[in-house]
């Protein structure tokens, strides 16, 4: 049992190192943009510059993606505000047609309050 948890424990501790090791870990290319001018043979230099517009144009391709996402995003925002603002609307023409029908009433209201104020 302890002799199990030792060899979990030391396989846990060493993999990253092992990992550390391989030739895959160091030969990684971190992706941008290249100063091709260093390079002293014409294939070098090409390679490079091909390097830098693929990697220009997979840059390109996520910001047009996520651009076309956000104006996606904006769009169905601004229809549900106009679907909003038409729901208001009919509301406020609602109000300020009860508000026009009660106006009569109210000022037959007042007229009757005085009488009832001398009848006191």
């Amino acid at each position: 049992m302890i002799g199990r948890a030792m060899l979990a424990t030391a396989t846990a501790l060493l993999a990253p190192c092992v990992v550390s090791n391989s030739d895959d870990a160091r030969a990684q290319d971190v992706p941008g943009i290249e100063i091709c001018t260093v390079e002293k043979t014409m294939e070098r230099r090409t390679s490079c510059l091909q390097s830098n517009v693929i990697f220009l144009q997979k840059t390109i391709g996520k910001l047009g993606l996520d651009s076309q996402a956000k104006l996606d995003a904006a769009t169905r925002q601004i229809e549900a505000l106009k679907a909003t603002v038409a729901g208001l609307q009919k509301t406020v023409e609602e109000l300020q047609a009860t508000q026009k029908k009660s106006a009569p009433a109210a000022k037959e209201t007042p007229a009757a309050a005085p009488a009832k104020d001398g009848a006191k």
